[in-house]
């Protein structure tokens, strides 16, 4: 069976229109990221969820709502002088600081109670289906590229035969 190369190069664009959807979809939804912990939750017997899901713009808990990952407080024309920002650029420098200092403490916490018992047997982390869709997306969007170009190289090798002859 023989494909013209018009039918091809329209395979071949359903196939992009289809990777950027898949793209789209993707960089939209919240599953890039999955944490279940419902067995840990189950043994507990607690209120709490411990599981959630996240995506590139927000993460989301089971049964709660969506938090967003960028700041909401955010405003482009905030009034502030160079004093004003110098001022909070060392406050913020000095809160990393005490931010790393708080992480190296509460890592070296976690060590000591996660020997003695086996918490993190019960959580599963696993990427999401977002990833998936990446994954494919890029996969498809490889394909449509070399396909083009192949196209145009038959193209052009057709027109340099038709010039010789």
């Amino acid at each position: 069976m023989r494909v013209s190369l018009s039918v091809l190069s329209l395979l071949v664009a359903l196939v992009g229109a289809s990777s950027f959807v898949f793209l789209v979809v993707a960089i939209a939804t919240d599953f890039w990221y999955i944490i279940d912990a419902s067995r840990l939750e189950t043994a507990a017997n607690g209120t709490a969820t411990l599981s959630s899901h996240s995506g590139l713009w927000r993460t989301c808990r089971l049964r709660s709502k969506c938090y967003p990952l960028i700041n909401p407080f955010w405003y482009e024309n905030a009034n502030i002088t160079d004093s004003h920002r110098q001022l909070l650029s060392l406050v913020t420098l000095t809160g990393i600081g005490v931010y790393i200092a708080y992480s190296a403490a509460a890592f070296e916490e976690a060590i000591c109670l996660l020997k003695s018992k086996d918490v993190l047997v019960e959580i599963d982390i696993r990427f999401g289906w977002s990833l998936a869709l990446v994954w494919i997306s890029f996969v498809a969007e490889v394909i449509t590229g070399a396909a083009f170009l192949l196209a145009a190289r038959v193209v052009g090798l057709k027109q340099q035969r038709e010039q010789e002859l």
